[in-house]
């Protein structure tokens, strides 16, 4: 039996167009999903959407349109633009699938059965864009510190609540102890250090329905409410394990991808959830930092919002993907800028991998030798330590040093000037280690490190249109 490895990104909410935070993690997901295929693991990639609550509810009718024409349409825009991505999820999951609805009432009775579930009456702030009720700790300047723009309105309720406050200390053995039966890790270290550190101040019960919200999964024991927006989108990594055919085996997950501002939520709230329904908690929690745009917070009100497909059609695909990951340490806030990516665009992809490329095809061909192909490759050791580590911009710094090192190798060895076997020999050479180079980029640009192998396939090579032409 091959080692098993179950990805999930979030499920992204539908009340908006994705936009490059959401490709960020996507991209990254993926990196890791090929890369762990590559040592011939059997992978499960999921990703998808969050499609109930109030705000989706009130975006539909913005729009015009029934709560699920209105998810139909805005799900497979970002189905649409992850396949554009060349995303290789497994499933592309779905709240509104009826199945996921069944198991999150199947679950959460079994939880309200152990007595983890009590009725009571909520009064508080609650922020409409995060679809969550905060406290006055919470606040910045009396907003939401993610809608600033929106003031949190004062709302009373009869909900149900989850005893999260009954998990306080489970959830800490199971962080800090590695030989806990329930052990996660929340990565990176400074996230786990957070969440620690809030978990000492104490847990208070978390509301987990809604009485005015149609739009949603209805409550087993009580149909007048229904679920908590947040609380079936967690369910949804571990009910596409069970409703999905021969997928069973991949539970539990093992690694959850997330933003930072859902750390929470995939830390404490999911797995005490898990705990409360007596089952095995995720291995691995990573939360990666936050983008600005040109030093400032992405916003719609400021316009300056990127969608992966913007990306696209500036920098290609994997253009695209390559810029993502190489700008910033993963994990870390980072800010960007099509200024910048341009500008990285055109020293490491025009002038470094592209340019290496198109000089060595051009010798072979006008060589009019023939070459042999590589069909033996092993990944290096440091790639591998560094994509374990999640260090996908060291990963491909290091790849580019191969680039830059053969680049330099055929300047200071002037190999146009040679002839003959010489120059027979040093090109063999050249188109192993772009052979090697190709197999090194798959997990991180998989159509051009195809492209690669392809092009430098034996016994002739010829030169083709660039890689990565120029941008001015």
């Amino acid at each position: 039996m091959n080692k098993k490895f179950y990805i999930t990104t979030p499920i992204y909410y539908v009340n908006d167009v994705s936009h490059v935070g959401h490709a960020y993690t996507t991209i990254a997901a993926d990196v890791l999903a090929r890369y762990h295929r590559s040592l011939k693991e059997d992978v499960f990639f999921l990703t998808g959407t969050d499609e109930h609550g109030a705000k989706v509810a009130e975006a539909a009718k913005k729009a015009g349109k029934e709560p699920k024409e209105f998810c139909d349409e805005v799900s497979l825009r970002f189905k649409k633009t992850w396949e554009r991505l060349n995303i290789s999820n497994d499933y592309f999951f779905r709240t509104t699938d009826e199945c996921h609805g069944k198991i999150v009432q199947e679950i959460l009775q079994k939880v309200y059965d152990r007595g983890l579930i009590k009725k009571g009456i909520y009064e508080g702030l609650y922020c409409i864009g995060c679809e969550k009720f905060l406290t006055e700790n919470d606040l910045v300047d009396g907003c939401c510190p993610l809608h600033p723009n929106q003031k949190p309105t004062q709302q009373k309720e009869e909900n149900y609540f989850f005893k999260l406050s009954e998990f306080k200390e489970k959830l800490k053995k199971a962080i800090k102890d590695k030989n806990d039966a329930n052990h996660y890790e929340i990565l990176p270290k400074p996230r786990e250090n957070e969440i620690l550190g809030k978990l000492e101040l104490g847990l208070n019960d978390v509301s987990i329905s809604r009485e005015g919200v149609e739009w949603g999964i209805p409550l087993p024991w009580d149909k007048k409410q229904t679920f908590y927006v947040w609380i079936d989108a967690l369910l949804n990594y571990y009910t596409a394990t069970r409703f999905l055919e021969n997928k069973e085996k991949f539970w539990p997950a093992d690694l959850h991808l997330v933003g930072k501002d859902i750390l929470w939520f995939h830390s404490v709230i999911w797995p005490a959830l898990l705990l409360a329904a007596e089952l095995p908690l995720p291995k691995k929690i990573f939360a990666h930092g936050f983008f600005t745009i040109d030093g400032k917070k992405m916003s719609k009100s400021l316009g300056n919002v990127i969608s992966p497909d913007d990306l696209i059609k500036k920098f290609g695909v994997d253009g695209a993907r390559y810029l993502m990951l190489s700008e910033f340490s993963f994990g870390s806030d980072g800010d960007i800028s099509l200024k910048k990516f341009q500008t990285r665009y055109n020293a490491d992809l025009a002038n470094g991998l592209g340019n290496l490329v198109a000089r060595v095809a051009k010798l072979c061909e006008n060589s009019k030798s023939s070459f042999k192909t590589k069909t033996d490759f092993n990944l290096d050791k440091f790639i591998i330590g560094l994509l374990n580590g999640f260090r996908f911009d060291d990963a491909l710094e290091r790849i580019w040093g191969y680039i830059r090192e053969n680049n330099k190798r055929i300047n200071d060895n002037k190999i146009w000037e040679q002839n003959g076997e010489k120059l027979e020999k040093s090109l063999q050479e050249c188109i192993y280690a772009l052979q090697d180079i190709a197999y090194h980029l798959q997990p991180f640009l998989p159509e051009t490190a195809e492209k690669i192998q392809k092009q430098f396939q034996g016994p002739k090579i010829k030169a083709e249109k660039p890689l990565f032409p120029r941008l001015h």
